[in-house]
């Protein structure tokens, strides 16, 4: 009998091992997420790709090409945050490249308790402390027993170190001061020397023009290969994450325009660069052991004298000029300077101190400055958030303004430009973005790899549906404040 038992009970554990062995997933040993800064969906298909690189992508992955995004305003520091947590500003909190934090403007990334780690005097920490919600690779740290490893680069700091998440192995972008890749307190107290050895290796790059040049390109993707050597990403036992942005692809657009010569050869050494990466990806995790998305943080237009030399509809708007103008009417109303306090782009800040001073009504004020701002003849809309239910501007574009704010970060007015029209100046030959419209929203999204079929769907996708996407393809939760659905197909 004792020994019946014995074999019940070896037969029991038997079974519950092997149901707990059948009950874990199968997942890649890499995730890599490539984000091009500005990058138009239509890009895809108005350069001509050599055989490899993008056509790889588009041959051989499944694009979504009709992904957009799902909130204003459409800039970077919030693209990198949403792709990545599946949410947008209301739940993760980046509410802009820069934003008010008690009062006081702050960058997207950054952390004044924190010190650089490379770099020099000048050069400031950064972290991810302003995101407030999870994004993949934290869910993927803990969905592994805290075994995944992550790290995040870019030449753009807010590129590095908003989609890697909470706990990365490293974050490294590029310090201007320094001409080096640099990390934070935050991530460690000392550059690792890989990461050391490689900026004295490639001083000479380092030093030229990564913004405007194909070489900042090449050097991003350059450290890239060295990171999953290093690191050894896709090595362990664990699923593994590289989140690679790409960002001289916004810096020179904004410089010369799309489609000028300058943007032109760095998007072709990108086809370039990717064709190498996607061989070394091949060569050292395998095809059929990482998962590979590309998408942007957001579009762009197509610049004001572009548009205007071919009589195509267009008009720039200055957010500080519209600002001044508005206080000195206000002024003229209320005997108070600067009632507006400051603007960002889109977003404008009441001076609530100076209305609570004067004993104003602050929803009088707001209602005035939206008034005067409107008046331009390139703002469709001005807004005052908290009053936003009540404004006549069509239900889609309500929702996005909410879902862009998140309160005692973003301005207390939102305006809406024309169609057509960008932040800006109107003799500006350089791209913009920032607005609803198709060229500043609509953007690229393949996946190629692991359990990837080649296909295309044109229905509707948001930015936010990534993160639910791949994290439902690795089983593991969505990010804690994710809105997004995952895309079936």
């Amino acid at each position: 009998m004792r020994m019946i038992g014995k074999k019940i009970i070896l037969c029991a554990v038997m079974a519950i091992t092997a149901l707990c062995a059948s009950a874990q997933p199968e997942r890649p040993k890499l995730v890599v997420g490539i984000v091009i800064d500005q990058m138009r969906w239509d890009y895809l298909y108005t350069y001509t790709w050599g055989e490899r690189g993008f056509n790889t992508l588009l041959t051989e992955g499944y694009r979504c090409s009709n992904t957009m995004v799902d909130y204003v305003p459409t800039i970077t520091a919030i693209g990198h945050a949403s792709i990545f947590s599946g949410t947008t500003p209301a739940f993760h909190g980046i509410a802009g490249n820069s934003f008010s934090i008690n009062g006081k403007t702050v960058s997207s990334v950054q952390d004044d308790t924190e010190r650089a780690v490379g770099g020099n005097d000048k050069t400031q920490g950064k972290s991810p402390r302003n995101l407030i919600a999870t994004n993949i690779a934290d869910q993927l740290y803990l969905a592994t027993d805290y075994k995944s490893r992550t790290v995040g680069i870019a030449l753009k700091d807010r590129a590095a170190i908003l989609p890697s998440g909470h706990h990365p192995v490293g974050a490294y972008w590029f310090d201007g001061n320094s001409k080096s890749f640099v990390t934070s307190t935050y991530y460690c107290n000392k550059l690792p020397k890989w990461v050391a050895d490689f900026n004295k290796r490639q001083r000479d790059i380092l030093a030229s023009d990564l913004y405007n040049t194909p070489a900042g390109t090449t050097i991003t993707f350059a450290l890239a290969e060295q990171v999953l050597i290093n690191e050894k990403l896709g090595q362990g036992e664990a699923t593994d994450m590289l989140t690679i942005s790409v960002s001289n692809t916004d810096m020179c657009a904004h410089y010369t325009g799309s489609h000028s010569p300058k943007l032109d050869s760095i998007y072709w050494q990108l086809d370039k660069e990717l064709a190498n990466f996607i061989d070394f990806l091949d060569r050292r995790i395998g095809r059929d052991n990482y998962l590979l998305f590309l998408t942007a943080d957001h579009g762009g237009t197509h610049g004001c004298t572009r548009m205007e030399e071919h009589h195509l509809p267009n008009g720039a708007w200055e957010s500080s000029v519209a600002r001044e103008a508005a206080n000195k009417i206000l002024k003229a109303q209320y005997g108070v300077e600067n009632l507006i306090k400051k603007d960002h782009g889109f977003t404008f800040y009441l001076n609530h101190v100076a209305i609570d001073s004067a004993g104003l009504d602050t929803h009088e004020v707001a209602q005035s400055a939206c008034r005067e701002l409107a008046k331009a003849d390139e703002i469709e809309w001005a807004v005052e958030v908290a009053d936003i239910d009540n404004c006549p501007m069509p239900s889609f574009l309500k929702e996005r303004v909410k879902l862009g704010y998140y309160p005692g970060r973003s301005g207390d007015i939102y305006v809406i430009h024309r169609t057509g029209v960008q932040l800006g100046k109107t003799e500006s030959a350089g791209s913009n973005h920032g607005t609803w419209s198709q060229s500043d929203s609509h953007i690229p999204l393949i996946f190629m790899g692991w359990h990837i079929t080649p296909g295309e769907t044109s229905r509707l996708i948001h930015m936010t549906d990534i993160a639910a996407t791949v994290c439902a393809l690795l089983h593991i939760q969505a990010p804690d404040g994710c809105i997004g659905t995952p895309i079936f197909e």
